[in-house]
């Protein structure tokens, strides 16, 4: 039986593959890269850039792509099958990767050339890639004892299984949840859409009633329009306490070991912290800078949080005499003040936000800006029938696929993210172009009314959308360096800074439309979503800095002592504390952008790249948001670089100078508040 990982494709072919095809693909992708490594080390001609940088960063092509579609899957369609090859696999895997960096005769090849580096005659790009590898290995072990080499590999195989189960503990707890409810009082407050979706959800579970669960777009509508505050409580627990019952689901032990294991590796390495190794390679350079970042941002951001929150108390005392404004209040009585201040109700602008309306959108800004087109087609080989297939064109050229994947589904993480199923890179005269995935959970179409989405979630599809724009508009030699490969706390800078064109007036028109009578949004409502930009920007800020300042805490301290994780937190987040603590709940169990995505020390990034989408798009509206020549200056110095050179020297080229923290700042409203 042939396996349609292992003959060759170009598109994935998902409706070809089966559970079955995976672990001997990844076994044999492996053992083919494990060939290629040997010939370059064992090529009997001196090192070179070419047959050494080069040869590797072309090489396990086939084993990049099996594993990139075998991982989405696990992400976007996932099973008790694949969670459980995940776990077989992860750790071969990791196993692997150890094996090419702590070869020491491909590093002994790799130090060669890198000790000629200023001799030879290298283009900016593969000056980058020579660093990058030559840093990789030594990163990663290559100058170690063999004993301590022995122990990386131990440490990274068992990191690589403790992630997986602490997602998959996650995701366990959220479809666990359900709340079932058939009193019509128990329901009031929400709006009629949330109302039919929450019935849909219950007649597919065999059910009367409403169904509530902890999926986003059944969440976040219940917290912010549920009248019952006793149910409100028991789901803001259920959603705050996920892996933190004392029970199968439990992370609190794994939250422990995986910080412990990082300190220890890190420490293997050279390094003082987990926090120290991974930021060296970081636009921030050291735990210092990013805790004088975060600090400096929260003493900014406190005082407006304080004020912020005082108003809220006193609003919800006035209200409904509540004496004590609890977490599960906040988004309820935000969402009645906004409306009081600025009448601006979600349920009024969803109408004007049909979600194909938003991509249009969407593409049609990506086409003022870049001059990209988007053909939706439905030959592309796909893993579920909701996923949406398009080839994008820059005149007449094909530029990439672009999958784009919108609501929930069990087999689904929660949150929203963008992909990439193929790289782009440029071997002899061709120039492979990528193929990138935007994966997000945004509310359902009920049997009455299209998808609607909520103003969030209009920023948060331009969000990911920018970080599709820089898989897509790639345009460099090696893979490695290509599109999204870029330092942490620069990566967000494309996607946030998407967001802002959500809240300019020219965008919207494109887009806007209300989807019975395609009347144009109304501009008072666009003046009221700018104005409600800031509101409780203070509280919004001290909340992300809270996270910011938590991963600092288990990243950037010696862990061996901790034995009690909410003990810890609770610590952690003393100098950002509004609300009242729940004993019941814990963050970090469920904190899974740390403890199982890429961000552990890279919290921070999201603030770090505000402060740099903020004065970028303060060019865009010095010269017009869709001026073309800032655009250029975009894709060219950001969204075409990849990974080639370093981000600030990029950032300047675009911007002409370094950002200035005063443009977020003043963006967020809170430069007069603060003298």
């Amino acid at each position: 039986m042939k396996n349609p990982l292992l003959e060759p494709f170009n598109e994935a072919p998902f409706s070809k593959i089966k559970n079955e095809h995976f672990k001997p693909a990844f076994l044999q992708a492996i053992e083919d890269t494990k060939k290629e490594i040997d010939d370059i080390v064992n090529n009997p001609e001196p090192p070179t850039f070419e047959n050494t940088l080069e040869a590797l960063d072309f090489s396990g092509q086939q084993l990049d792509r099996i594993s990139s579609i075998f991982f989405n899957l696990n992400s976007a369609e996932t099973n008790e099958e694949i969670q459980k090859i995940a776990q077989e696999v992860s750790p071969l895997l990791s196993e692997f990767s150890n094996d090419i960096v702590l070869n020491q005769g491909l590093f002994q090849r790799i130090k060669t050339v890198y000790e000629q580096l200023d001799s030879l005659d290298l283009t900016k790009e593969q000056q980058t890639l020579l660093e990058k590898k030559y840093k990789n290995f030594s990163r990663n072990g290559a100058n170690l004892k063999e004993e301590n080499k022995k122990r990386l590999r131990e440490i990274d195989a068992e990191l690589s299984k403790l992630k997986l189960t602490f997602g998959e503990n996650v995701l366990a707890e959220t479809n666990k949840y359900e709340m079932f409810l058939t009193d019509e009082k128990d329901v009031e407050g929400l709006p009629e859409g949330t109302k039919e979706a929450a019935a849909q959800l219950a007649k597919s579970k065999g059910k009367e009633g409403w169904l509530i669960t902890l999926d986003y777009p059944s969440y976040i509508p219940f917290m912010k329009y549920a009248k019952n505050r006793e149910l409100r409580k028991e789901l803001s627990l259920a959603f705050g306490s996920k892996g933190f019952h004392n029970d199968e689901l439990d992370n609190q032990e794994n939250v422990i070991r995986i910080v412990n294991l990082r300190h220890e590796r890190a420490n293997l390495l050279g390094y003082d912290t987990h926090a120290d190794f991974v930021l060296e390679e970081r636009m921030a350079e050291t735990p210092k800078k990013v805790l004088d970042f975060l600090h400096e941002l929260l003493e900014k951001a406190k005082p407006a949080a304080e004020r912020e929150f005082a108003e809220l108390e006193a609003y919800a005392k006035e209200l409904d005499n509540i004496d004590r404004l609890e977490k599960w209040d906040s988004a309820y009585y935000s969402e009645k003040l906004k409306q009081k201040l600025f009448n601006l109700d979600d349920e009024k602008l969803k109408p004007y936000f049909k979600l194909e309306n938003v991509i249009n959108g969407v593409f049609k800004v990506a086409e003022k800006l870049f001059g990209l087109t988007f053909k939706e087609v439905d030959h592309i080989d796909k893993y579920h029938e909701e996923v949406k297939t398009f080839e994008v064109y820059e005149n007449d050229n094909f530029i990439s696929l672009f999958y784009a994947d919108f609501h929930p589904r069990p087999g689904k993480r929660g949150g929203a993210w963008m992909t990439s199923y193929k790289p782009q890179y440029t071997l002899g005269e061709k120039n492979s172009r990528p193929h990138i995935s935007n994966v997000c959970n945004f509310t359902k179409p009920t049997s009455s009314k299209p998808s609607l989405l909520t103003f969030n979630e209009v920023t948060t599809l331009f969000h990911e959308f920018g970080h599709a724009l820089h898989g897509m508009l790639a345009n460099t030699t090696y893979p490695s360096l290509s599109g999204a490969s870029v330092y942490w706390d620069f990566v967000e800078l494309p996607s946030q800074v998407m967001e802002n064109w959500c809240y300019e007036k020219e965008a919207l028109e494109l887009f806007a439309h209300h989807y019975e009578t395609g009347e144009l949004i109304p501009m008072e409502f666009v003046e009221k979503i700018k104005e409600s930009a800031t509101f409780q920007e203070g509280m919004a800020t001290v909340r992300q800095l809270s996270f910011g300042l938590l991963d600092m805490a288990w990243h950037g301290k010696d862990p061996s002592e901790i034995k009690d994780v909410k003990a810890y937190e609770t610590k952690a987040f003393e100098s950002t504390d509004l609300f009242p603590e729940t004993l019941e709940t814990c963050m970090s169990t469920s904190f899974a952008h740390i403890f199982q995505g890429g961000y552990s020390s890279g919290y921070y990034s999201y603030k770090w790249a505000e402060v740099l989408d903020a004065d970028a798009f303060a060019y865009f509206k010095e010269n017009g948001i869709f001026s073309k020549m800032v655009a250029d200056k975009f894709k060219e110095h950001v969204l075409s670089k990849g990974g080639t050179e370093n981000p600030m020297e990029l950032y300047k080229r675009f911007r002409g100078a370094e950002p200035n923290i005063d443009a977020l700042l003043e963006r967020a409203g809170l430069l007069e508040t603060n003298g």
